[in-house]
Protein backbone atom coordinates (compact mmCIF):
# COMPACT_ATOMS: atom_id res chain seq x y z
CA UNK A 1 0.00 0.00 0.00
CA UNK A 2 3.02 2.27 -0.13
CA UNK A 3 5.18 3.70 2.62
CA UNK A 4 6.29 7.00 4.04
CA UNK A 5 9.53 6.72 5.95
CA UNK A 6 11.58 9.43 7.56
CA UNK A 7 15.07 9.35 6.05
CA UNK A 8 16.77 9.61 9.44
CA UNK A 9 15.13 6.96 11.58
CA UNK A 10 13.06 4.93 9.11
CA UNK A 11 9.76 5.45 10.95
CA UNK A 12 6.46 5.16 9.11
CA UNK A 13 3.98 8.05 9.18
CA UNK A 14 0.60 7.62 7.52
CA UNK A 15 -0.32 10.73 5.52
CA UNK A 16 -3.41 11.88 3.66
CA UNK A 17 -1.65 11.21 0.37
CA UNK A 18 -0.76 7.64 1.31
CA UNK A 19 -4.29 6.91 2.48
CA UNK A 20 -5.78 8.32 -0.73
CA UNK A 21 -3.39 6.11 -2.70
CA UNK A 22 -4.43 3.03 -0.72
CA UNK A 23 -8.21 3.60 -0.69
CA UNK A 24 -8.94 2.22 -4.20
CA UNK A 25 -7.47 -1.12 -3.10
CA UNK A 26 -9.86 -1.43 -0.15
CA UNK A 27 -13.29 -3.06 -0.12
CA UNK A 28 -16.45 -0.98 0.35
CA UNK A 29 -16.72 -1.87 4.04
CA UNK A 30 -13.20 -0.54 4.69
CA UNK A 31 -13.65 2.58 2.57
CA UNK A 32 -16.83 3.44 4.46
CA UNK A 33 -14.92 3.51 7.75
CA UNK A 34 -11.62 5.08 6.69
CA UNK A 35 -12.14 7.28 3.60
CA UNK A 36 -12.48 10.43 5.74
CA UNK A 37 -9.73 9.73 8.29
CA UNK A 38 -7.92 12.94 7.28
CA UNK A 39 -10.99 15.13 6.80
CA UNK A 40 -10.45 17.00 10.07
CA UNK A 41 -7.40 18.33 11.87
CA UNK A 42 -8.63 17.19 15.30
CA UNK A 43 -8.00 13.67 16.58
CA UNK A 44 -11.52 12.50 17.41
CA UNK A 45 -12.38 9.10 15.89
CA UNK A 46 -16.09 9.91 15.53
CA UNK A 47 -17.03 12.90 13.36
CA UNK A 48 -18.07 16.07 15.15
CA UNK A 49 -21.32 17.75 14.14
CA UNK A 50 -20.69 21.28 12.89
CA UNK A 51 -23.67 23.64 12.95
CA UNK A 52 -21.94 26.78 11.69
CA UNK A 53 -23.55 28.68 8.81
CA UNK A 54 -20.67 31.02 7.99
CA UNK A 55 -16.89 30.68 8.28
CA UNK A 56 -14.23 33.28 9.07
CA UNK A 57 -12.08 34.60 6.21
CA UNK A 58 -8.28 34.77 6.50
CA UNK A 59 -7.08 37.42 8.90
CA UNK A 60 -4.21 38.44 6.59
CA UNK A 61 -5.77 40.71 3.94
CA UNK A 62 -2.93 39.98 1.51
CA UNK A 63 -4.05 36.35 1.22
CA UNK A 64 -7.70 37.12 0.44
CA UNK A 65 -9.10 35.89 -2.89
CA UNK A 66 -12.74 36.56 -3.86
CA UNK A 67 -14.94 33.45 -3.61
CA UNK A 68 -12.11 31.43 -2.02
CA UNK A 69 -11.32 30.63 1.59
CA UNK A 70 -8.86 27.75 1.43
CA UNK A 71 -7.20 26.67 4.64
CA UNK A 72 -3.66 25.52 3.69
CA UNK A 73 -3.56 23.28 6.76
CA UNK A 74 -6.70 21.42 5.68
CA UNK A 75 -7.85 22.17 2.13
CA UNK A 76 -10.55 19.48 2.32
CA UNK A 77 -12.21 21.39 5.16
CA UNK A 78 -12.30 24.92 3.77
CA UNK A 79 -15.64 26.72 3.70
CA UNK A 80 -17.33 30.11 3.26
CA UNK A 81 -21.08 29.64 3.74
CA UNK A 82 -23.12 26.53 4.49
CA UNK A 83 -25.33 26.86 1.42
CA UNK A 84 -22.13 26.34 -0.61
CA UNK A 85 -20.29 23.70 1.43
CA UNK A 86 -20.02 22.69 5.08
CA UNK A 87 -17.75 20.34 7.06
CA UNK A 88 -20.29 17.55 7.57
CA UNK A 89 -21.51 17.56 3.98
CA UNK A 90 -18.02 17.67 2.48
CA UNK A 91 -16.88 14.78 4.65
CA UNK A 92 -20.02 12.80 3.82
CA UNK A 93 -19.45 13.28 0.08
CA UNK A 94 -15.79 12.28 0.43
CA UNK A 95 -16.74 8.86 1.82
CA UNK A 96 -19.51 8.43 -0.74
CA UNK A 97 -17.10 9.17 -3.59
CA UNK A 98 -14.91 6.27 -2.52
CA UNK A 99 -17.91 3.92 -2.16
CA UNK A 100 -19.63 4.81 -5.45
CA UNK A 101 -16.56 5.36 -7.62
CA UNK A 102 -17.80 8.68 -9.01
CA UNK A 103 -18.20 12.30 -7.96
CA UNK A 104 -21.10 12.48 -5.49
CA UNK A 105 -23.29 15.54 -4.94
CA UNK A 106 -25.64 15.36 -1.96
CA UNK A 107 -29.07 16.99 -1.70
CA UNK A 108 -31.74 17.61 0.90
CA UNK A 109 -33.84 14.69 -0.42
CA UNK A 110 -34.13 12.29 -3.33
CA UNK A 111 -36.57 14.47 -5.26
CA UNK A 112 -34.20 17.43 -4.95
CA UNK A 113 -31.57 15.23 -6.62
CA UNK A 114 -34.02 14.42 -9.43
CA UNK A 115 -34.74 18.14 -9.85
CA UNK A 116 -30.99 18.63 -10.16
CA UNK A 117 -30.94 16.16 -13.07
CA UNK A 118 -33.74 17.96 -14.87
CA UNK A 119 -32.10 21.36 -14.43
CA UNK A 120 -28.74 20.03 -15.66
CA UNK A 121 -29.91 18.15 -18.76
CA UNK A 122 -33.03 20.22 -19.58
CA UNK A 123 -34.61 17.47 -21.68
CA UNK A 124 -37.52 17.98 -24.00
CA UNK A 125 -38.59 14.40 -23.42
CA UNK A 126 -38.10 11.77 -20.71
CA UNK A 127 -38.76 8.06 -21.18
CA UNK A 128 -39.87 6.35 -17.97
CA UNK A 129 -42.18 3.52 -16.90
CA UNK A 130 -43.61 2.99 -13.42
CA UNK A 131 -41.11 3.71 -10.65
CA UNK A 132 -41.33 6.07 -7.70
CA UNK A 133 -44.49 8.19 -7.79
CA UNK A 134 -42.59 11.25 -6.51
CA UNK A 135 -40.42 11.25 -9.65
CA UNK A 136 -43.55 11.26 -11.79
CA UNK A 137 -44.83 14.25 -9.83
CA UNK A 138 -41.48 15.95 -10.46
CA UNK A 139 -41.91 15.34 -14.17
CA UNK A 140 -45.40 16.87 -14.04
CA UNK A 141 -43.88 19.95 -12.40
CA UNK A 142 -41.27 20.26 -15.17
CA UNK A 143 -44.01 19.72 -17.77
CA UNK A 144 -45.83 22.71 -16.29
CA UNK A 145 -42.67 24.83 -16.21
CA UNK A 146 -40.87 23.96 -19.45
CA UNK A 147 -43.14 21.55 -21.33
CA UNK A 148 -41.25 18.30 -20.79
CA UNK A 149 -42.99 15.38 -22.53
CA UNK A 150 -43.22 12.01 -20.78
CA UNK A 151 -43.06 8.78 -22.80
CA UNK A 152 -42.65 5.16 -21.75
CA UNK A 153 -39.71 2.77 -21.99
CA UNK A 154 -41.72 0.97 -24.66
CA UNK A 155 -41.35 4.06 -26.88
CA UNK A 156 -37.56 3.97 -27.23
CA UNK A 157 -37.80 3.79 -31.03
CA UNK A 158 -38.65 7.51 -30.81
CA UNK A 159 -35.44 8.44 -28.93
CA UNK A 160 -33.54 11.52 -30.04
CA UNK A 161 -30.36 13.26 -28.91
CA UNK A 162 -30.77 15.03 -25.58
CA UNK A 163 -33.62 12.87 -24.33
CA UNK A 164 -33.45 11.16 -20.93
CA UNK A 165 -34.03 7.44 -20.45
CA UNK A 166 -34.89 7.12 -16.76
CA UNK A 167 -34.67 3.57 -15.42
CA UNK A 168 -35.41 2.62 -11.85
CA UNK A 169 -33.91 -0.72 -10.91
CA UNK A 170 -34.76 -2.59 -8.79
CA UNK A 171 -38.25 -1.30 -9.37
CA UNK A 172 -40.54 0.25 -6.76
CA UNK A 173 -42.54 -1.50 -5.33
CA UNK A 174 -41.87 -4.92 -6.86
CA UNK A 175 -38.13 -5.24 -6.31
CA UNK A 176 -37.69 -6.61 -9.86
CA UNK A 177 -34.68 -5.60 -11.99
CA UNK A 178 -34.18 -4.14 -15.47
CA UNK A 179 -31.24 -4.72 -17.80
CA UNK A 180 -29.19 -1.52 -17.66
CA UNK A 181 -26.78 -2.42 -20.45
CA UNK A 182 -29.74 -2.75 -22.79
CA UNK A 183 -31.02 0.73 -21.94
CA UNK A 184 -27.52 2.25 -22.04
CA UNK A 185 -27.02 0.93 -25.56
CA UNK A 186 -30.42 2.24 -26.67
CA UNK A 187 -29.85 5.69 -25.18
CA UNK A 188 -26.28 6.22 -26.29
CA UNK A 189 -26.94 5.06 -29.85
CA UNK A 190 -29.23 8.10 -30.24
CA UNK A 191 -27.22 10.60 -28.18
CA UNK A 192 -29.63 10.37 -25.27
CA UNK A 193 -28.74 10.05 -21.58
CA UNK A 194 -29.28 7.09 -19.27
CA UNK A 195 -30.27 8.11 -15.74
CA UNK A 196 -30.63 5.30 -13.20
CA UNK A 197 -32.50 5.42 -9.91
CA UNK A 198 -30.60 2.82 -7.89
CA UNK A 199 -32.19 3.60 -4.52
CA UNK A 200 -33.32 0.00 -3.96
CA UNK A 201 -29.84 -1.45 -4.55
CA UNK A 202 -26.96 0.70 -3.28
CA UNK A 203 -23.42 -0.64 -3.14
CA UNK A 204 -22.47 -3.36 -2.44
CA UNK A 205 -25.44 -4.73 -4.44
CA UNK A 206 -25.05 -2.83 -7.71
CA UNK A 207 -23.23 0.13 -9.30
CA UNK A 208 -24.94 1.34 -12.50
CA UNK A 209 -21.82 3.26 -13.56
CA UNK A 210 -20.48 -0.17 -14.58
CA UNK A 211 -23.37 -0.55 -17.04
CA UNK A 212 -22.89 2.87 -18.64
CA UNK A 213 -25.19 5.16 -16.65
CA UNK A 214 -24.64 8.89 -17.25
CA UNK A 215 -26.03 9.75 -13.81
CA UNK A 216 -27.06 7.60 -10.87
CA UNK A 217 -29.67 8.84 -8.43
CA UNK A 218 -30.32 7.65 -4.88
CA UNK A 219 -32.84 8.60 -2.28
CA UNK A 220 -30.23 8.43 0.45
CA UNK A 221 -33.08 8.64 2.95
CA UNK A 222 -33.37 4.89 2.48
CA UNK A 223 -30.29 2.64 2.71
CA UNK A 224 -27.61 5.33 2.90
CA UNK A 225 -29.30 6.73 6.01
CA UNK A 226 -30.46 3.32 7.10
CA UNK A 227 -32.05 4.33 10.42
CA UNK A 228 -35.28 6.10 9.39
CA UNK A 229 -34.07 9.42 10.78
CA UNK A 230 -32.67 11.55 7.93
CA UNK A 231 -33.61 12.92 4.52
CA UNK A 232 -31.00 12.79 1.77
CA UNK A 233 -30.61 12.67 -2.00
CA UNK A 234 -27.53 11.77 -4.02
CA UNK A 235 -26.31 12.07 -7.59
CA UNK A 236 -23.29 10.05 -8.72
CA UNK A 237 -21.43 11.49 -11.73
CA UNK A 238 -19.03 9.24 -13.70
CA UNK A 239 -15.54 10.56 -14.44
CA UNK A 240 -16.12 11.29 -18.14
CA UNK A 241 -19.07 13.52 -17.21
CA UNK A 242 -16.96 15.17 -14.49
CA UNK A 243 -14.44 15.94 -17.23
CA UNK A 244 -17.27 17.69 -19.10
CA UNK A 245 -18.06 19.83 -16.06
CA UNK A 246 -21.35 18.25 -15.03
CA UNK A 247 -20.45 18.17 -11.34
CA UNK A 248 -19.57 21.86 -11.32
CA UNK A 249 -22.91 22.78 -12.87
CA UNK A 250 -24.81 20.57 -10.42
CA UNK A 251 -23.01 22.15 -7.47
CA UNK A 252 -23.63 25.67 -8.72
CA UNK A 253 -27.30 24.89 -9.33
CA UNK A 254 -27.61 23.38 -5.85
CA UNK A 255 -26.08 26.53 -4.38
CA UNK A 256 -28.61 28.65 -6.27
CA UNK A 257 -31.81 26.84 -5.33
CA UNK A 258 -30.58 25.91 -1.86
CA UNK A 259 -31.24 22.17 -1.69
CA UNK A 260 -28.08 21.28 0.23
CA UNK A 261 -28.25 18.76 3.07
CA UNK A 262 -28.56 20.06 6.60
CA UNK A 263 -25.74 19.76 9.14
CA UNK A 264 -27.57 17.19 11.25
CA UNK A 265 -28.54 15.07 8.24
CA UNK A 266 -25.03 14.90 6.79
CA UNK A 267 -23.62 14.04 10.22
CA UNK A 268 -26.19 11.24 10.53
CA UNK A 269 -25.23 10.11 7.03
CA UNK A 270 -21.59 9.74 8.06
CA UNK A 271 -22.65 7.65 11.03
CA UNK A 272 -24.73 5.44 8.78
CA UNK A 273 -22.12 4.85 6.09
CA UNK A 274 -19.90 3.00 8.55
CA UNK A 275 -22.36 0.08 8.59
CA UNK A 276 -23.73 0.32 5.03
CA UNK A 277 -22.07 -2.89 3.86
CA UNK A 278 -23.17 -4.83 6.94
CA UNK A 279 -26.76 -3.60 6.87
CA UNK A 280 -27.46 -3.89 3.16
CA UNK A 281 -25.78 -7.28 2.84
CA UNK A 282 -27.93 -8.73 5.63
CA UNK A 283 -31.12 -7.05 4.37
CA UNK A 284 -30.55 -8.39 0.86
CA UNK A 285 -29.89 -11.93 2.11
CA UNK A 286 -33.00 -11.79 4.30
CA UNK A 287 -35.24 -10.67 1.43
CA UNK A 288 -33.89 -13.39 -0.82
CA UNK A 289 -34.52 -16.05 1.84
CA UNK A 290 -38.05 -14.80 2.56
CA UNK A 291 -38.90 -14.73 -1.15
CA UNK A 292 -37.58 -18.28 -1.59
CA UNK A 293 -39.64 -19.47 1.38
CA UNK A 294 -42.81 -17.74 0.17
CA UNK A 295 -42.34 -19.05 -3.38
CA UNK A 296 -41.94 -22.60 -2.09
CA UNK A 297 -45.04 -22.28 0.12
CA UNK A 298 -47.05 -20.98 -2.84
CA UNK A 299 -46.54 -24.35 -4.53
CA UNK A 300 -48.32 -26.12 -1.63
CA UNK A 301 -52.08 -25.74 -2.26
CA UNK A 302 -53.07 -26.22 1.37
CA UNK A 303 -50.48 -23.86 2.89
CA UNK A 304 -51.62 -20.65 4.51
CA UNK A 305 -49.43 -18.76 2.04
CA UNK A 306 -51.07 -20.34 -1.02
CA UNK A 307 -54.55 -19.68 0.40
CA UNK A 308 -53.95 -15.96 0.92
CA UNK A 309 -51.16 -14.82 -1.43
CA UNK A 310 -51.54 -14.61 -5.20
CA UNK A 311 -47.89 -14.02 -6.16
CA UNK A 312 -44.49 -12.73 -5.04
CA UNK A 313 -42.19 -10.49 -7.07
CA UNK A 314 -38.45 -9.93 -6.57
CA UNK A 315 -35.28 -9.89 -8.66
CA UNK A 316 -34.12 -13.19 -7.13
CA UNK A 317 -36.97 -15.04 -8.86
CA UNK A 318 -36.67 -13.36 -12.29
CA UNK A 319 -35.82 -16.70 -13.85
CA UNK A 320 -35.42 -15.49 -17.45
CA UNK A 321 -33.01 -12.74 -16.38
CA UNK A 322 -31.03 -15.23 -14.32
CA UNK A 323 -30.80 -17.64 -17.26
CA UNK A 324 -29.60 -14.82 -19.54
CA UNK A 325 -26.87 -13.91 -17.07
CA UNK A 326 -27.19 -10.13 -17.10
CA UNK A 327 -28.84 -9.98 -13.68
CA UNK A 328 -25.93 -11.61 -11.83
CA UNK A 329 -23.50 -9.33 -13.68
CA UNK A 330 -25.50 -6.22 -12.83
CA UNK A 331 -26.14 -7.18 -9.19
CA UNK A 332 -23.05 -9.12 -8.11
CA UNK A 333 -23.51 -8.29 -4.44
CA UNK A 334 -27.02 -9.71 -4.11
CA UNK A 335 -30.58 -8.67 -4.83
CA UNK A 336 -32.52 -5.81 -3.33
CA UNK A 337 -33.98 -5.89 0.21
CA UNK A 338 -37.48 -4.99 -1.10
CA UNK A 339 -40.08 -7.28 -2.62
CA UNK A 340 -43.85 -7.25 -3.13
CA UNK A 341 -46.76 -9.53 -2.31
CA UNK A 342 -50.10 -9.65 -4.14
CA UNK A 343 -52.86 -10.89 -1.86
CA UNK A 344 -55.91 -12.73 -3.16
CA UNK A 345 -58.27 -10.21 -1.55
CA UNK A 346 -57.83 -6.47 -1.11
CA UNK A 347 -59.04 -6.61 2.49
CA UNK A 348 -56.16 -8.95 3.35
CA UNK A 349 -53.62 -6.43 2.03
CA UNK A 350 -55.30 -3.62 3.95
CA UNK A 351 -55.44 -5.47 7.27
CA UNK A 352 -52.41 -7.77 7.27
CA UNK A 353 -49.77 -5.14 8.28
CA UNK A 354 -51.75 -4.30 11.41
CA UNK A 355 -51.49 -7.91 12.63
CA UNK A 356 -47.69 -8.15 12.52
CA UNK A 357 -45.24 -7.98 15.41
CA UNK A 358 -41.90 -7.71 13.59
CA UNK A 359 -42.94 -5.66 10.55
CA UNK A 360 -43.99 -2.03 11.05
CA UNK A 361 -46.78 -0.57 8.92
CA UNK A 362 -45.18 2.56 7.49
CA UNK A 363 -44.00 3.99 4.19
CA UNK A 364 -40.38 4.58 3.13
CA UNK A 365 -37.83 1.80 3.55
CA UNK A 366 -34.18 1.00 4.10
CA UNK A 367 -34.05 1.32 7.88
CA UNK A 368 -32.93 -1.32 10.34
CA UNK A 369 -36.58 -2.14 11.07
CA UNK A 370 -38.66 -4.23 8.65
CA UNK A 371 -41.73 -2.64 7.08
CA UNK A 372 -44.76 -4.04 5.33
CA UNK A 373 -46.87 -1.35 3.70
CA UNK A 374 -50.31 -1.54 2.15
CA UNK A 375 -49.06 0.32 -0.89
CA UNK A 376 -52.39 1.99 -1.66
CA UNK A 377 -51.74 4.21 1.39
CA UNK A 378 -49.05 6.25 -0.37
CA UNK A 379 -49.02 5.28 -4.07
CA UNK A 380 -52.00 6.68 -5.95
CA UNK A 381 -53.59 4.23 -8.35
CA UNK A 382 -51.72 1.19 -7.02
CA UNK A 383 -53.55 -2.16 -7.07
CA UNK A 384 -55.17 -2.43 -3.60
CA UNK A 385 -53.92 -6.02 -3.26
CA UNK A 386 -50.24 -4.99 -3.22
CA UNK A 387 -48.04 -5.11 -0.12
CA UNK A 388 -44.49 -3.75 -0.25
CA UNK A 389 -42.05 -5.52 2.06
CA UNK A 390 -38.81 -3.85 3.14
CA UNK A 391 -36.49 -6.11 5.10
CA UNK A 392 -34.64 -4.77 8.10
CA UNK A 393 -31.99 -6.48 10.20
CA UNK A 394 -34.19 -8.63 12.45
CA UNK A 395 -33.93 -12.42 12.55
CA UNK A 396 -35.31 -13.97 9.37
CA UNK A 397 -36.99 -16.87 11.19
CA UNK A 398 -38.87 -14.39 13.37
CA UNK A 399 -40.05 -12.71 10.19
CA UNK A 400 -41.33 -15.98 8.75
CA UNK A 401 -43.19 -16.80 11.98
CA UNK A 402 -44.68 -13.30 12.03
CA UNK A 403 -45.99 -13.52 8.46
CA UNK A 404 -47.33 -17.04 9.09
CA UNK A 405 -49.29 -16.10 12.21
CA UNK A 406 -50.75 -12.97 10.62
CA UNK A 407 -51.95 -14.86 7.55
CA UNK A 408 -53.47 -17.57 9.72
CA UNK A 409 -55.48 -14.92 11.55
CA UNK A 410 -56.65 -13.51 8.21
CA UNK A 411 -57.96 -16.91 7.15
CA UNK A 412 -59.95 -17.17 10.37
CA UNK A 413 -61.52 -13.75 9.86
CA UNK A 414 -61.82 -13.76 6.03
CA UNK A 415 -62.26 -17.42 5.02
Amino acid sequence: MGSNQDGNDGKFILTRELLDEALPKFAIATKAVHADDFSSTHKAIAPCMHTAVNFRYHRDPDTLKPHENTDPANPQDSHIYARYTAPNTTRFEKVLREIFGGRVISYSCGLAAFHGIMCLLRPKRIFITEGYHGVHRGIRLMERLIGVQKLTLEDLDQLEAGDIVHVETPLNPTGTARNLEYYADKAHAKGAYLVVDSTFAPPPLQNPLNQGADLVMHSGTKYIGGHSDMLCGLLVVPQHRVDEGWDGTLIEDRRTYGSIMGNMESWLGLRSLRTLDLRVGKQSATATELVSWLSTELQKPDSVIARTIEKVEHASIQHDALKQGWLQKQMPGGYGPVFSLWTKKAEIAQRLPSRLYVFQHATSLGGVESLMEWRAMSDEGRDPRVLRVSCGVEDVNDMKTDIQQALESMIRDFP
